[in-house]
């Protein structure tokens, strides 16, 4: 059993907070910092959560690469995120890539290569903060609340709803005027498929296209979504099936 962690976020989390302004008054503010301390600080949030979770048998430290196949999709995708990295950043990478297994995976977010390689072969341990986690089966650290089970029902559920919700940050909108909680009601009154999601989207005059872009930039990849001879994204494909109880059969399919 591995520990596969989002070292995306541990990694800018504790290079900004050891980043340090030096006012040269007029109009030149510099920002420093001293990589020792962000390293330090890094390794001792890597070795907490290690401690949390005692027994495994390593980490594994995931990376967003610094292209994104979700811009070849929509270029509008986290398009407002401007902001550099903080000071440190790549220099405390390839330090950590000198004491731990570091997995950056061609044109995709640490998120995807986290959902991959834990569907890929189970019994691992996601840690992450990141509520899009919650989309990926099997077990996962929050970094704060301890260790939850998630099955595939509650995984493609979630990813419904964050279909339907939107996320603004991320920069896709969902169904306007439909948060999470109200996401989460119409799958419970019509059923968690498809035909819930796109009846959502019709109602505020949206197609059935729209429904789609909104659920491939949503999906957080699992194995099922990528082709490892060829390094590719599948995109996710929502298939109809009549003879399915719920409606639309929820299926990965390549484009």
């Amino acid at each position: 059993m591995s520990l596969l962690i989002d070292a995306d976020y541990i990694v800018y989390k504790c290079c900004a907070a050891t980043e340090t302004e030096i006012d040269f008054g007029e109009d030149l503010i510099v920002v420093t910092s001293k990589f020792s301390e962000a390293l330090e600080y890094t390794e001792r949030e890597l070795y907490n959560i290690a401690t949390d979770l005692g027994c495994f048998d390593d980490s594994v430290l995931f990376f967003s690469d610094s292209i994104n196949f979700r811009k070849s999709i929509d270029p509008a995708y986290k398009g407002h995120r401007n902001r550099k990295k903080p000071c440190g950043y790549k220099r405390v990478i390839n330090a950590l890539k000198l004491s731990y297994p570091v997995v950056i995976m061609p044109e995709l977010e640490a998120d995807d290569a986290l959902g991959i390689y834990a569907t890929r072969e189970e019994g691992h341990i996601i840690c992450s903060p990141d509520k899009d986690m919650r989309q990926i089966p099997g077990q996962l650290y929050d970094m704060s609340d301890g260790v939850v089970e998630i099955t595939k029902e509650e995984g493609d559920r979630w990813h419904l709803i964050q279909t339907m919700a939107g996320d603004q940050t991320d920069g896709y909108s969902g169904v306007p005027g439909i948060g999470i909680k109200r996401a989460a009601v119409l799958l419970d009154e019509h059923g968690a498929n498809w035909k819930t999601v796109v009846d959502a989207f019709a109602d505020k005059g949206l197609d059935e296209s729209v429904a789609l872009l909104n659920a491939r930039l949503a999906k957080i990849l699992q194995a099922e979504n990528y082709d490892f001879t060829n390094q590719r994204v599948k995109l996710w494909t929502a298939t109809s099936n009549s003879g399915s109880e719920d409606g639309a059969e929820l299926q990965a399919t390549s484009d």
